[in-house]
């Protein structure tokens, strides 16, 4: 899964795109490096971020995905969204395939209604609090953070299901309301998740977990990146949400050739 920010703000500058043109190129790169999945998202969520307006993220994806439907008619497409109303009118009308929700669904109560309407495959991430608030909200308690978060993302499957949702994708929320122990803690337990039945998406492209232990900034943090990709998929991980195609495409050939002789 490719990554496409529409923001001025996203925490790493080289994955920004601010032109059509740049969204062209951009894809058009990400096509030819081997994308599964381009994911597409307009409204910052790094730790501290400011949120925009419902009518402001629309402003801005609508010509992106148009855009990008240039050069890729065809390729499954991911919404990086917490709010129904966005989900909804990409969906129906700008032909946005996957809702990914950072949420959720706990940032708008009608997300999960609106899942089971529309009738598409929806990432469900565990985060607590909001992305100003979500670094106030470490404490797993006595049960620790990989139990926590099993169960906190089980209860909210439970509620889909009884709501007709089935086609889910699960996140931990690598770097959302976890400290930089608690992200390791959960990619060692990550085979945990497994038990879900639930493909997994693991998202930790360049985030901080890696810089400040490396005590490196986002645009060095390739190599280690894609080092911890390699981990997440021995450790069960089915898709990658990632900065830089090319090097986690050779990853999970890498993967699959280990696997596979």
């Amino acid at each position: 899964m490719g990554i496409l920010n529409i923001t001025p703000d996203s925490f790493f500058s080289g994955s920004r795109c601010s032109s059509r043109n740049d969204v062209m190129e951009k894809v058009s790169a990400m096509i030819e490096q081997g994308v599964d999945i381009i994911d597409i998202g307009a409204c910052s969520t790094r730790p501290g971020s400011e949120s925009v307006s419902a009518d402001e993220e629309l402003h801005r994806l609508i010509p992106a995905i148009e855009a990008l439907r240039e050069v890729a008619p065809d390729i499954p497409l991911s919404v990086d969204t917490f709010r129904a109303s966005v989900a909804r009118e990409l969906v129906r009308n700008h032909t946005v395939n996957i809702i990914n929700d950072i949420s959720g669904g706990t940032l708008d109560s009608e997300m999960f209604a609106t899942v089971a309407e529309l009738k598409v495959p929806y990432v469900l991430m565990h985060m607590r609090g909001n992305p100003a608030t979500m670094q106030q909200f470490t404490d797993y308690g006595d049960r620790g953070v990989t139990a926590t978060v099993l169960d906190e993302l089980a209860a909210k499957l439970n509620e889909l299901a009884l709501m007709g949702v089935n086609d889910i994708i699960i996140d931990p929320g690598f770097g959302f309301s976890k400290t930089v122990e608690q992200n390791y803690t959960l990619m060692r337990d990550l085979e945990v998740f497994t038990h879900l039945r639930l493909p997994i998406l693991v998202g930790i492209s360049r985030k901080s977990m890696i810089t400040r232990p490396l005590g490196i900034d986002p645009s060095q943090a390739l190599a280690a990146t894609t080092a911890l990709n390699a981990f997440a998929l021995d450790r069960g991980a089915d898709i990658l949400r990632v900065h830089d195609v090319r090097e986690a495409c050779q990853a999970c050939a890498i993967y699959n050739n280990l696997h596979n002789s």
